[in-house]
């Protein structure tokens, strides 16, 4: 599976600006950007290597061939990834479930359908190395995060919360994302920090044993 990179701004405004060009060449973009051509090759290659966009030949005449690019499905979709508004519906309307045994019934549906997304290849006998396979997927998947050790244990670090308006609203959220880290790994995890409380990243801490 190929890695998903995360943009920063500069580069999603980049992306979206090509993408109205509409297979623009080098020198479109240039022209609409107003920065060079040495500055819009260097993004370019960037997002060529990450998958966004395409590149394609195009000769007209006799001439030289040129090219142009554009924006591919992976691009696309990452454009189109802010699923912030949708989510604090849903989740509002989830909470407001009157019958809390189906409340709950919906909590752990939705707890195992994350757990079989990003669990996938989770599967090591050893703890450290089913730590490093979840490194790997939520990487995959979009997240920013590492492991270490904390004062002993294994941690996993998020430096970017996937859920932060959620997560400001209702803690309930953190505790789902505990939930299923504890589900894939197989032992107890304790959520010691959060980005939410002014925390640099959420820390969750792996137990060696249930």
């Amino acid at each position: 599976m190929t890695k998903r990179a995360n943009l920063d701004e500069p580069d999603r405004i980049f992306l979206a600006t090509l993408h109205r060009l509409v297979k623009p060449t080098v020198q479109d973009i240039c022209t609409e950007a107003g920065v060079t051509a040495t500055a819009v090759r260097q993004r370019l290659n960037r997002l060529l290597n990450y998958g966004y966009i395409e590149r394609k030949s195009v000769r007209v005449g006799r001439g030289r061939p040129h090219h142009t690019y554009h924006v591919t499905p992976d691009g696309q979709r990452i454009l189109g990834e802010d699923y912030s508004i949708l989510a604090n519906v849903l989740w509002k309307e989830l909470m407001q479930i009157p019958d809390e045994s189906l409340r709950q019934q919906v909590m752990t549906r939705i707890r195992d359908a994350m757990v079989a997304q990003l669990g996938k290849g989770v599967d090591a006998e050893n703890l450290d190395k089913r730590l490093q396979e979840l490194q790997i997927r939520l990487i995959q998947q979009g997240f920013n995060v590492e492991t270490g050790i904390d004062n002993g244990l294994p941690v996993l670090r998020e430096f970017s919360c996937p859920f932060y308006d959620l997560a400001n609203a209702d803690p309930q959220i953190c505790e789902l994302e505990r939930q299923v880290y504890e589900k894939i790994l197989g032992v107890n995890v304790f959520l010691k920090s959060r980005c939410v409380e002014g925390h640099p990243c959420c820390e969750f801490i792996v137990q060696n044993d249930r």
